[in-house]
Order: structure tokens, then C-alpha cells, then sequence
């Protein structure tokens, strides 16, 4: 194992010192005892948490955030390399390496002499390279043009990624008119189960055939779903809080009781938020 040296106070956008602070908090005998019980698992949802704050600071354009949270999440890919070299599997040289030698190797065009006609052939060769790598590696082949989707990954992405894989070989849709058709069928069939007696299960399937549908809708229509339902969450949240505003100034605070006021003051807010736009 490589020894870091010391944190330099005066010299810390040097990613050395990174490391030495992360070697640091890591130490056996004078780290932070948190940081010590760690592990790739108990770490691995600070990192998915991390990685959604970046987005969330791009979304806010909030590029004073966005610096703050690039640091959080390299952080956390600082200490699983720490704890990966403690135990001799590789370090965060390893890292830079593998990653830097995998661009140069997926952009022949950019470092070397490969030459292409559109975005399209640029990411038909990049999934070409990519089955040459797992190749060289020994890893087995892929059987089915869906393998290889992270199933970590939340729902939309995956369903997105999902259809993009199945649209590569041709199963899609020819034009957006039968995905709006198709929309509209699952809806129809997600009003099917709300009947009384209907089977729960039904209706869970029918309502992951919508979702599913509107994800294929938003593929067509050149928007990604994940962030387009970001995006509404942030909406109904500062409107819904503008409601509560609105209700305080008067005395009252959101209840059953004022159902009828809270949705007369939604319109009025969304009127409000599309004229200041």
C-alpha cells in the first residue's frame, strides 16, 4: 500500500491531498472511527444520494452547489479506492487509469484515426467496443441485447434504457402516434381494475404498463422521463408550499376541512407561476 503524505493546507486542490486526507480518516491508529467501520455496502447509498445532489444542483443551476456536491461525490469515489488498495485490489491510480485508457479506446475518432459520419455511428461503435472489451476480458457474451442495464438503476432510467436497447434491433415504434395510441390503451385498462373486486396485482401491472407507456412517450418525444418527473416534483412542491403561504397569511394551515380553498389557490398559483415565466 502506497503512503499519502500529510494534508498540505496550502495546497489542496492537489488531489493528493485528497487522498492523504481520505489515508488519513482511514488510519488504523488515528482515523475517524466512523470512516474505519465503513464498507463498499454501507457506503454505497451516500454515494447514490450524492450523485442525486449533483443533479439537483445542475437543475437548480446552482453552479456554487454543484462545486460543493462534484466534491462529495468524489469523495466517495476516493475512499472506495482507499479501501479497495487496504485490501490490494487496486488504488485510486488504478482508477484514473482504467477510465482514462477507456475513453482514448472508445474515441478513435477524437485520438486517433478513425473517422465518422454522425452521433449515431459514434455510439454504434462505442457499444462495439464494448463487447470486444468484455471478449478480451472472457467475460460471456451477451445473449440478449437487453443484458447489462444496471438493475440498481431507478425505474424511469432503467425503462428508458430498456426501450432504447430494444429500439437498436428495430423493435419500436414507427411513429409517436402509436405510443400517444398505446398510452391511451393502458390507460384504459388501468380504469378496468378500478373495479370493486378487481385483483391488487392486476392493477399494480396495469399501472407499471402505464408508466412504462409514458417513459416510451417521452422517448419519442426527445425528453427524458427521469428528469421531466424531477422537474414536476419540483413543481407541485413550490406551489404546494405557495399554497401553505397563502393559507398561513389567513390563519389556516392545509386540511380536509379546506380541500375547496387549497385547490381554488392551486389554480391560482399555477396561473401565477406561468405568468411570471
Amino acid at each position: 500500500m502506497s503512503d499519502y503524505h500529510n494534508p498540505d493546507l496550502d495546497d489542496l486542490r492537489d488531489i493528493r491531498s485528497l487522498l492523504a486526507v481520505v489515508a488519513r480518516l482511514r488510519d488504523p491508529e488515528h482515523g475517524c472511527p466512523w470512516d474505519l467501520e465503513q464498507t463498499f455496502r454501507t457506503i454505497l447509498p451516500f454515494t447514490l444520494e450524492e450523485a442525486y445532489e449533483v443533479a439537483e444542483a445542475i437543475e437548480n443551476d446552482d453552479m456554487v452547489e454543484l462545486c460543493e456536491e462534484l466534491g462529495d461525490l468524489l469523495f466517495q469515489v476516493a475512499i472506495y479506492a482507499r479501501m479497495a488498495e487496504e485490501q490490494d485490489s487496486f488504488d485510486f491510480g488504478d482508477v484514473v487509469s482504467s477510465i482514462s485508457g477507456k475513453m482514448i479506446r472508445r474515441h478513435p475518432h477524437v485520438f486517433g484515426n478513425a473517422e465518422v459520419a454522425s452521433e449515431e455511428e459514434v455510439r454504434e461503435n462505442w457499444e462495439a467496443m464494448k463487447a470486444a472489451e468484455r471478449e478480451a476480458k472472457g467475460k460471456r457474451l451477451r445473449t440478449s441485447v437487453l443484458e447489462g442495464v444496471a438493475q440498481a438503476l431507478p425505474a424511469l432510467v432503467r425503462a428508458e434504457k430498456l426501450q432504447k436497447r430494444a429500439a437498436r434491433v428495430g423493435f419500436d415504434w414507427d411513429e409517436i402516434q402509436g405510443v400517444v395510441d398505446k398510452v391511451r390503451e393502458e390507460l384504459a385498462e388501468c380504469e378496468e381494475t378500478l373495479a370493486a373486486h378487481a385483483d391488487p396485482l392486476d392493477r399494480v401491472h396495469e399501472v407499471g404498463d402505464l408508466l412504462f407507456s409514458c417513459v416510451n412517450l417521452a422517448r419519442h418525444m426527445g425528453v427524458d422521463a427521469e428528469q421531466a418527473l424531477r422537474a414536476a416534483n419540483h413543481r407541485f412542491e413550490r406551489r404546494f408550499q405557495r399554497v401553505e403561504v397563502i393559507l398561513g397569511a389567513a390563519g389556516k394551515s392545509p386540511a380536509p376541512e379546506h380541500r375547496d380553498e387549497m385547490e381554488r389557490l392551486w389554480e391560482t398559483v399555477k396561473k401565477e407561476a406561468r405568468w411570471r415565466a
